[in-house]
């Protein structure tokens, strides 16, 4: 096993890595939002065979990863249409072949799962991709699942009409899906909550109560990541999150946020003096590659307001729609603007 548990400023992503057009018809994905209900016409492959490809381009994933020295590491989540409608949608008590509607973050309606039965896991989604990837590394593995808050946004009720129940029953059913996550190997687990920031209000009344009945009693490192959207579909980002220093009441280890593209003031971590913060230093907005000495100076400017022990460097959020290449090259460069001010430590 790796020692990035244990040194400083260790390197990561927030989940996901450039799938390769051999594998998904990039167009497609580029021309829609992020798909809420299943997207089968993206791939290129079906059946066994795409099952095959996904497991290549988890490999073709994981070696960029490491070839580019990042320490903890995910298996890009190549295997996904979007971080959320692959577990959104292998929930009991949707119909899935009459999906509904929901207002989506930036005020468009999406079409989205709808939920006629009790929400209920039956087996794990993701727990063969977690001992797959466990079996390509010897370096510190994260996933990352959709949390219970955000799901509870993006569908349909049609049947529980009560909005504590619908979170409960997802908030159970995403419990149950991380402990077999922990079971396969995953050395930590992040909830990707995005909803959280664009419904504050609502966040208030129940969000932190999402959070803790989805890690109730997780063993190990447990994560939450927060952003403004995806880059390629948020182009104008607001300078300061609505809902942060709320989530120093949360169970969760580590928060992780984006702070490159909005250019959020690295102040605002003082809010969360319990939490290691997985700080967004790489622009996913730009695809430029970030000069060394620029993610240098991020990382120096948040260690203004965080010690070392409680820093974890990160693009602001998942690279997927990032030319292959470009997203590489950013990810050396987090490594090495990391390692630097690493040394000067």
């Amino acid at each position: 096993m790796s020692s990035a548990h244990n040194q400083l400023l260790p390197t990561t992503l927030v989940g996901s890595y450039p799938q390769p057009r051999w594998l998904v018809d990039k167009d497609m994905l580029l021309g829609n939002a992020p798909p809420r209900v299943r997207m089968h016409d993206v791939w290129r492959f079906s059946g066994d065979d795409l099952k095959s490809a996904q497991d290549d381009a988890v490999c073709l994933a994981v070696r960029d990863m490491e070839r580019a020295g990042v320490d903890i590491l995910t298996d890009g989540e190549v295997r996904r249409e979007s971080y959320f409608n692959q577990f959104a949608n292998a929930l009991d008590g949707l119909d899935l072949d009459h999906p509904g509607e929901a207002t989506n973050r930036i005020g468009k309606i999406s079409t989205v799962p709808r939920v006629t039965g009790p929400i209920e896991r039956r087996e794990s989604v993701f727990a063969r991709d977690v001992a797959f990837l466990r079996a390509e590394t010897d370096r510190p593995i994260k996933v990352t699942i959709p949390g219970p808050f955000t799901m509870t946004r993006l569908v349909q009720d049609d049947y529980y009409h009560d909005e504590d129940a619908l979170i409960a029953a997802y908030a159970d059913a995403v419990n149950l899906e991380l402990h077999d996550l922990k079971a396969a190997g995953a050395d930590i687990v992040q909830l990707d909550e995005p909803y959280l920031q664009s419904n504050a209000d609502e966040a208030a009344r129940n969000g932190i109560a999402a959070i803790n009945r989805a890690l109730h009693d997780i063993p190990g490192t447990t994560a939450l990541h927060m952003c403004f959207g995806y880059a390629y579909v948020v182009k104008d980002k607001p300078s300061g999150y609505s809902f942060l220093s709320e989530l120093e009441g949360c169970s969760a280890d580590q928060i992780s946020i984006e702070a490159a593209q909005p250019g959020l003031d690295p102040a605002v971590l003082a809010a969360l003096p319990s939490k290691t913060i997985i700080y967004g230093v790489l622009d996913l907005g730009d695809e430029s590659v970030e000069t060394v000495d620029l993610v240098a100076n991020r990382i120096r400017a948040a260690l203004e307001h965080v010690p070392p022990e409680r820093l974890v460097l990160a693009p602001d959020c998942g690279m997927k729609y990032l030319p292959r290449a470009t997203a590489y090259g950013k990810l050396n460069s987090l490594v090495e603007g990391a390692r630097r001010v690493r040394d000067a430590l």
